[in-house]
């Protein structure tokens, strides 16, 4: 089934980005917004912090292992059929989670569930890059960027009031059903964008990655800058119920405040970048901001402060706004043979380092506190300033300057 012709013009290229924003989001709702669960699971299931905090990186576990994978999918066969056919098997995986009776049923439903969620994460950076201009990518990729935090900003509202009232199993009918309109909205408006073509035999794309370490270095500084993003993600309610006694319902609607700045955030910075002609100048000052807040953090749950709060606040914004910027430079960078599998890669990476961080911050919670848990959090923030390749990335956009100033002359 083809998408509406209408809807292949470039003037229609908002109507893709917002479809593509809405299948996201579906998939952060339980990738990312399942920790929201956690009080739920220890309750039906009679886990401890660290065993919960296990089930719910069961999506990040199946990401991990498929995102290259789409990535080159969607180089060769097109970003369109790879996002349906994925996210269409974490509807059908999501399904069964529901029915499962026990916490390893779900924990492998959810793997096969974020599996499926790889083929948006991977391939929707794709799409934009091909819709949009460079002087419209930092915008564009900020507003899509935007879907993880409103994915886990809705399912604030709406798994932890289903999980006290149907159980963990049962909220999961919530993102099932929203996976599925995804699917269909993707059938009926989404459409690749224009590709260049290439000779008949000519050679495949060089990969960026040979002979030049600004891409390894990027993925690191983003992997790093991961580790706040999660912690602030999947503890301000954990925190808030079990340090400060708050009704788990209260802490979501709280939290859904968070996430919906925080997806402003990403808006927010993708334009600064567009502004400034840099994504990782920002990026950049951004790490230097999450390492202060998450110190602030530390010190507020050491002595107890009410300020806690807003830092909570400000740290859901902060270290969110980040990753948008580290998108567009990798997709940049990669050029267009290899933008699916270098978001792929970053994407894999990102999810690795959150799938190891989140059990590790509740051990250190558990056998420490919450203050050292956030403050080596912070340090993480505070190594990635000086990996962040700044004067490479300056470097990379003079040479194609000169490039693209040497062919008018040619022409002229």
């Amino acid at each position: 089934m083809a998408a509406p012709a209408e809807l292949t013009t470039s003037s229609r290229r908002w109507v893709v980005l917002a479809v593509g924003v809405l299948t996201q989001a579906s998939a952060a709702s339980f990738v990312y917004g399942i920790a929201l669960l956690v009080p739920a699971l220890r309750r039906d299931e009679h886990l401890s912090l660290v065993g919960a905090s296990l089930v719910v990186s069961a999506p990040a576990v199946g990401l991990l292992l498929t995102l290259i994978a789409f990535g080159a999918a969607a180089d060769r066969y097109g970003e369109r059929v790879v996002i349906v056919l994925g996210v269409g098997l974490s509807a059908l995986f999501l399904g069964l989670a529901v029915v499962v009776p026990d916490a390893i049923g779900l924990a492998i439903m959810l793997g096969l569930a974020g599996a499926g969620a790889g083929s948006v994460n991977a391939a929707s950076g794709r799409m934009i890059m091909g819709w949009f201009s460079v002087s419209e990518r930092g915008l564009a990729m900020g507003v899509r960027q935007t879907a993880q935090p409103l994915g886990v900003a809705i399912a604030a509202l709406a798994l932890p009031l289903l999980g006290s009232h149907w159980g963990a199993h049962k909220a999961l009918l919530f993102p099932t059903v929203w996976c599925a309109i995804s699917v269909l909205l993707v059938l009926l408006f989404v459409a690749d964008p224009p590709r260049r073509s290439t000779a008949p035999g000519a050679a495949p794309a060089k990969s960026p990655y040979r002979g030049n370490r600004t891409l390894p270095r990027i993925h690191a500084a983003s992997a790093l800058l991961v580790i706040p993003q999660f912690a602030v993600a999947t503890y301000t309610l954990t925190f808030l119920v079990g340090e400060r006694n708050w009704n788990p319902v209260i802490a979501g609607q709280l939290i859904f405040g968070f996430q919906f700045a925080g997806a402003i955030g990403r808006i927010g910075s993708g334009l600064w970048s567009d502004r400034v002609g840099s994504r990782l100048r920002p990026m950049r000052q951004l790490a230097i901001a999450a390492a202060l807040l998450m110190t602030g953090l530390a010190i507020g749950a050491w002595t107890g402060g009410g300020w806690i709060i807003i830092i909570f606040g400000l740290a859901a914004v902060v270290t969110v706004a980040d990753n948008g910027l580290a998108y567009v430079s990798v997709a940049e960078m990669a050029g267009p043979g290899w933008t699916g599998r270098a978001l792929g890669i970053q994407n894999t990476g990102q999810n690795a380092i959150a799938i190891l961080i989140v059990p590790v911050i509740a051990a250190v919670i558990e056998g420490a506190s919450y203050g050292v848990a956030f403050l080596l959090v912070a340090l993480s923030a505070l190594v990635a300033v000086p990996i962040t390749p700044v004067c490479a990335e300056k470097r990379a956009r003079a040479s194609i300057a000169t490039a693209a100033d040497a062919s008018q002359l040619s022409t002229s």
